[in-house]
């Protein structure tokens, strides 16, 4: 038996008490008014309602060590990058290194494995598969649905995974940025129940007529919490907070607790903020998370007050497990399973020949997944070449399939400032390719080779340094220390800054850009991309 006493916050009957818990296997077997408590609130712990836990770098084990002292407890997980990767094998690596530890991990059946048909992925995931996931008991919900043509225009295969889901009673989370009018009403009328996508709260508002949940997304690299956080004066009950992709710097600085904060400091009902925090991802998902009453998992966390929300401690099943801001989950030992086929390349590889003036050049957008297409004069070298034009900071960037040798894809990309070197990455959604960005050729094949060399990871390449940190669970997530990751994390982004990068989040920017189901211009390892009318578009103009 164990007992913890405070000012209780409940938010299920939107009341503060002076009470006391007491807790008997894991359970929250009485809560009691009392008089004499200490100067702390208690309150359900923050559940994360959509995220990818590889977008962290770290394995779930690890991920749950640094999301614990923000008083998370639980997530809603789309295992789809690792799935991407290595298909079932990948999903089930993640739930068994997930219950390793001491955190309600939430998985979902990646639905949409690959992503598209326009680009090179590890594995493929078939309704039959997405079946058997969906059965176990660590998997609550049918993941995001990215195939929204698919479901608006009837493809055999989207429906056989909707209707398994329905037929298994298992929620539907959905993905379709922008879509609003009578195909977002088709869309939601196919089963799906919620969006972490929207841009503008019109754009959500249209959404929510309908029904569809929305979740409110403060990423790494997408923040929609400004343009969202008014929907809390129309319909709270509707929301939920998540990051969808979270890089490990972020996450050590913060989670959902800072989500919480930033809307209390607007002004919005405390118990409102806290029901989209805490409340309506378990009621939606039918989680085994608990919510402070009687008979619940005993799954809360201590705050000092309730407008700075300090967290003082987080408790899961009755187990303190972080405290003043250090985590008590322990380590474990993590092994690593891997995809990465491919040899070194050569800067003959990553050379185009100018077929006009012009070309099509990716504009990335800090802060969003959005990207606009712009036509810009090339800029050649001596011998006819395409090459970066640091003046119009039109870079060149290249993907690389890492499944096996094949031709680099190339494109021009704007908004990155590098002023020398290159970057790159093999976390590269959904399919996970490198991807680099540069200002010459040499660079770009350097970085992307140190990747090459370690099977997966980030890199980054100076004229007087270079530097990587290594990926080698699945070529996108770290086995090591989560806090020590986050260290050479922060390092690399410097560097990356550095080199020019005006970028608030360089790396995870860079992932985005082979992200074929968010338009407008993207390029994968087959070629440039046009998102809006899904289909490939030359890259001269």
């Amino acid at each position: 038996m164990n007992k913890v006493s405070g000012q209780i916050v409940d938010v299920r009957n939107r009341k503060i008490f002076k009470g006391e818990i007491t807790i008997v296997d894991k359970r929250i077997t009485n809560i009691q008014k009392v008089e004499n408590v200490p100067d702390q609130y208690i309150l359900p712990g923050f559940i994360d309602s959509h995220i990818h836990i590889e977008s962290s770098m770290l394995v779930p084990s690890e991920f749950a060590r640094l999301a614990v002292v923000h008083g998370t407890v639980a997530t809603v997980s789309d295992p789809h990058e690792i799935g991407n990767v290595l298909g079932v094998q990948g999903v089930e690596y993640m739930i068994d290194n997930g219950n390793q530890v001491n955190f309600k991990f939430n998985f979902g059946a990646p639905s949409c494995v690959p992503a598209t048909t326009f680009e090179t992925a590890g594995a493929e995931i078939t309704p039959e598969e997405v079946e058997y996931l969906l059965k176990k008991p660590e998997v609550k919900y049918l993941a995001e649905m990215m195939n929204w043509p698919g479901v608006l225009y009837n493809d055999e295969t989207v429906y056989q995974k909707l209707d398994i889901a329905k037929r298994l009673g298992k929620p539907i989370d959905g993905h379709a940025p922008g879509l609003m009018g009578k195909q977002a009403e088709q869309y939601i009328k196919a089963g799906i129940s919620t969006d972490h996508e929207c841009f503008t709260a019109d754009e959500a508002r249209d959404k929510l007529k309908h029904g569809m949940k929305i979740a409110i997304r403060e990423g790494s690299a997408a923040k929609n919490f400004e343009a969202l956080v008014e929907l809390f004066g129309e319909r709270p009950e509707m929301l939920m907070f998540c990051s969808d992709d979270k890089h490990p710097d972020n996450l050590v600085e913060g989670h959902i607790n800072q989500l919480v904060k930033r809307t209390l400091a607007k002004g919005y009902d405390l118990f409102d903020v806290l029901q989209a925090a805490c409340i309506t991802p378990i009621d939606h998902y039918k989680l085994e998370v608990g919510s402070l009453q009687i008979g619940d998992p005993a799954d809360f966390i201590t705050v000092d007050n309730l407008e700075d929300f300090n967290i003082n401690s987080t408790y899961i099943d009755g187990e303190l497990v972080a405290k003043n801001g250090q985590s008590n989950i322990p380590q474990v030992k993590n092994k690593v399973i891997n995809q990465f086929n491919c040899d070194p390349i050569s800067v003959d590889s990553v050379r185009v020949k100018a077929e006009t003036s012009n070309i099509k050049v990716i504009e990335a957008l800090d802060g969003q997944l959005i990207t606009n297409c712009l036509e810009m004069n090339c800029k050649n070298d001596a011998e006819g070449y395409a090459i970066s034009d640091k003046d119009q900071d039109a870079l060149k960037m290249v993907v690389v399939n890492r499944y096996q040798n094949a031709k680099p894809a190339i494109a021009f990309i704007k908004n990155f400032n590098l002023k020398e070197g290159a970057i790159a990455s093999s976390v590269g959604h959904d399919s996970h390719n490198i991807i680099a960005v540069g200002v010459d050729d040499e660079s770009i094949v350097k970085a992307i080779n140190l990747l090459i060399k370690e099977k997966g990871g980030v890199s980054a390449v100076a004229s007087n340094n270079e530097m990587v940190l290594p990926l080698p669970v699945a070529g996108i997530m770290s086995p090591g220390d989560g806090y020590e990751i986050a260290k050479a994390y922060t390092s690399i982004d410097k560097m990356s800054k550095d080199m020019g990068s005006t970028l608030n989040s360089p790396f995870m920017t860079l992932s985005f850009m082979a992200l074929l189901v968010i338009p407008n211009l993207k390029l994968s390892d087959l070629g440039l991309f046009n998102g809006e009318k899904f289909e490939f578009t030359p890259l001269f103009s």
